[in-house]
């Protein structure tokens, strides 16, 4: 866990993310905010984003009914980050429920979405450039329909209107407001007193801080980002256009560095997913969270790939999955139903084929033979097994760890294998095979006559 620092008096930049909508839309069980984006949680988008701002306060206000939300913010910011809107009374009174958590910050302020994913630190800057009055961001939609107008004099903001109290003039503006609104955080909270709940809802609109400051003569002004950016998440469906459009640009940041993808749109990215140009990414690929492909390597299709790192020149799958601490060295090959936890595998060492390599290290060159496992789990603890450089372990063998295979050590297909294999040595560990003559002929011709009486 990480805690926010306090500087006396704090200058500069702070952040308040909403995030205490009830999120009913989604009919699920788990929070709105902390639905996944490319393998993130909503809301660390909004947090990276304020992170990438240099923003030194970060404040994320959430509701009583979300335990879970509240946790998720402790564990990544602390208890200094948290403030509590109960009841929801709307945006307005939302952000003044961050007023008591800013405490002596001084500086400028913006009120960002933590069910906004694709709104990033860039989209953001433009709000700070002016030091004094309010900025909102606008974008140009598609389709304005419900959405609030901005009325614009150039880039001065005279008006936010609500669609359902705009005149035909003003909704056939294709200006709206994303919500997103920065200020000086004294004028701020000077401007939300006054903000009234006399409307049909009963609650404090944030948007109307707009007016007020245009009452008083303060500068309001827009910036604009792009509708994609801007897009907030409510039901299943927009979550599910907001992972599109993010990989969109995963997948044209990849192809633009040099990634090799013959059907780009097949292939799923996280958020933190790294592949060096010179990589080929085969059809039908998925990157979890904490995937590392180097420039050379090959990931063929149908392949699963989280917390794994894969060095030049290897090759993964076709159907193979890395879990967290697969390490492939340089040539290294996992192939067909190959499954690797926490295991590295050197320089050249192939498990070509339907394997399971858990908790261990396999030396260079070392060969894994098809049905190999390693027994790592005594139902209470993980154990590990070394195979070293060279060794060859033969098809369907069970390695039972805590084990190690010497280098340039050989293990007979069908063994099970329970103590330490010297280095050069063969191990075999598997009943001897025996032969009763004409027992399967005279068995065989039992069981026809059987079931030929049975028919009859």
């Amino acid at each position: 866990m990480t805690s926010q620092t306090h500087p006396h008096p704090a200058q500069g930049r702070a952040a308040i993310i909403l995030a205490a909508g009830q999120g009913t839309r989604m009919k699920s069980a788990l929070p709105k905010v902390l639905h996944p984006v490319g393998g993130r949680a909503m809301l660390d988008h909004a947090i990276d984003a304020a992170e990438a701002l240099g923003c030194e306060r970060i404040v994320v206000v959430v509701g009583a009914h979300s335990p879970e939300v509240r946790d998720h913010v402790v564990k990544r910011l602390g208890e200094d980050a948290i403030a509590v809107q109960d009841p929801p009374l709307g945006t307005g009174h939302a952000v003044r429920a961050a007023e008591a958590v800013l405490g002596d910050f001084v500086g400028q302020v913006v009120i960002t979405y933590g069910d906004v994913p694709l709104l990033t630190a860039a989209d953001i800057e433009p709000v700070f450039a002016a030091h004094e009055g309010v900025t909102v961001i606008g974008f140009e939609a598609r389709d304005p329909g419900a959405y609030g107008r901005l009325v614009m004099d150039g880039d001065r903001l005279l008006a936010i209107t609500e669609a359902r109290e705009a005149t035909p003039e003003v909704l056939a503006l294709t200006a709206c407001n994303s919500g997103v609104m920065a200020a000086p955080v004294g004028l701020l909270f000077d401007l939300l007193r006054e903000v009234r709940n006399d409307n049909a809802k009963g609650e404090y609109y944030l948007t109307d801080v707009v007016e007020l400051a245009r009452g008083r003569g303060v500068p309001t002004r827009a910036v604009f980002a792009g509708e994609d950016a801007v897009m907030g998440v409510n039901a299943q469906g927009e979550l599910a256009m907001a992972e599109a459009l993010f990989q969109k640009v995963r997948r044209e940041t990849f192809l633009t560095a040099g990634v090799t993808m013959p059907a780009p749109e097949t292939v799923h990215f996280s958020f933190d997913t790294e592949v060096g140009g010179g990589a080929t990414i085969e059809p039908y690929v998925v990157f979890g969270p904490g995937a590392k492909v180097a420039s050379g390597a090959r990931i063929r299709s149908f392949s699963h790939i989280e917390g794994a790192t894969v060095a030049s020149g290897a090759e993964v799958g076709p159907y193979a999955r890395l879990r967290p601490g697969a390490d492939l060295g340089e040539g290294a090959r996992v192939g067909n139903f190959v499954e690797v936890k926490n295991v590295r595998l050197g320089k050249g060492a192939k498990a070509n084929h339907l394997a399971y390599l858990g908790d261990g290290e396999v030396g260079a060159r070392a060969n894994i033979g098809a049905g190999v496992i390693f027994c790592n789990y005594d139902g209470f603890f993980k154990h590990r097994t070394t195979v070293g450089e060279g060794a060859f372990v033969g098809s369907n063998s069970s390695l039972v760890a805590p084990v190690t295979i010497g280098a340039g050590a050989m293990v007979g297909s069908g063994s099970v294998i329970t103590r330490d294999v010297a280095p050069g040595d063969l191990a075999l560990a598997r009943g001897e095979q025996q032969a009763k003559a004409g027992w399967a002929a005279r068995f065989m011709e039992k069981m026809r006559a059987k079931k030929a009486l049975k028919a009859k």
